[in-house]
C-alpha cells in the first residue's frame, strides 16, 4: 500500500529542477523526498533494505559527456559519504574525464544489467552482490559504477556482461572512459577511502569503488 501511496503524492509535487550545463562544476545534495521514494519503491528499494531512506542523499553533479559537452546527472549515495563523492565528482569534472550518462537506477526499473548495458554511472541499489546473496555494497549507497562499458566486471570464467566491452579487456590501453590504475578516477575515490574494483584478483570489476559499511559512523 506504501508504493502508490507514495506514488499519489509524487503526481502532485514537482520534479526539481535539473542543474543548468556550465563549465564550472555544480553540485546538489538533497534529501529523499516523497517524490523520489514514489520512484524508488518497489525497484530499488524495498523492505528489507540495509540502509533507511532517510539515510541516503539524492546528488545532482555536472559531468562531461564524451560529446565534449558538459551534463547534468543524479545518483543516490549514503548521507554520509554525500560531499565525499561530490568532491569526487567535482575532480573527474576538472579533469574533463568523460561518462555517458548518469541515471537513477529506479530509471531501468529494476531490470538486471539494464544500467549497464545503458552504459550507465550508478550508486544506490538495493541488490545482492553479483553471483551471491549478501548485500552488495550498493545496498548501503557505498558504491559506484562507472562507465561500465569501457569498466567491465569480469566473471571467473572471463564472461562480461555487455560483448561490446570485450574491446577493452586489454587494460594496457588508454582510450576515453576507461579507468585505469593509478590515474585521477582511481586517485579521487582513493582520497576519500574507497577502494577500487579493479585491484580484484578473481573477478576484476573495473567500473566499481566502494566503501566498508564497517566504517560508517555508529548511530
Amino acid at each position: 500500500m506504501l508504493a502508490p501511496l507514495l506514488l499519489a503524492v509524487a503526481l502532485l509535487i514537482p520534479s526539481p529542477n535539473p542543474l543548468q550545463p556550465a563549465a564550472r562544476f555544480q553540485a546538489r545534495v538533497e534529501s529523499i523526498d516523497l517524490v523520489q521514494a514514489a520512484t524508488m519503491i518497489p525497484t530499488t528499494y524495498r523492505v528489507g533494505c540495509p540502509v533507511h531512506l532517510r539515510d541516503l542523499r539524492l546528488l545532482t553533479v555536472q559531468f562531461w559527456g564524451f560529446d565534449g559537452r558538459v551534463r547534468s546527472g543524479q545518483i543516490i549515495v549514503h548521507r554520509h559519504v554525500a560531499n565525499d563523492i561530490v568532491g569526487v565528482f567535482r575532480k573527474l569534472h576538472e579533469a574533463r574525464f568523460p561518462m555517458r550518462r548518469i541515471v537513477l537506477e529506479d530509471h531501468y526499473a529494476g531490470v538486471r544489467n539494464a544500467s549497464t548495458l545503458a552504459n550507465n554511472t550508478s550508486g544506490f541499489e538495493c541488490r545482492p552482490v553479483t553471483g551471491g546473496t549478501r548485500w552488495s555494497r550498493h545496498s548501503y549507497g557505498l558504491a559506484i559504477d562507472i562507465n561500465p562499458l569501457q569498466n567491465p566486471y569480469v566473471y571467473e570464467d572471463g564472461r562480461i556482461t555487455d560483448p561490446r566491452a570485450a574491446q577493452y579487456l586489454d587494460r594496457t590501453q588508454s582510450k576515453p572512459g576507461m579507468i585505469l590504475d593509478g590515474d585521477v578516477v582511481v586517485e579521487a575515490f582513493a582520497a576519500i577511502g574507497w577502494r577500487w574494483g579493479g585491484d580484484f584478483v578473481q573477478t576484476p570489476d573495473y567500473q566499481h569503488f566502494d566503501l566498508d559499511p564497517a566504517r560508517l559512523p555508529r548511530p
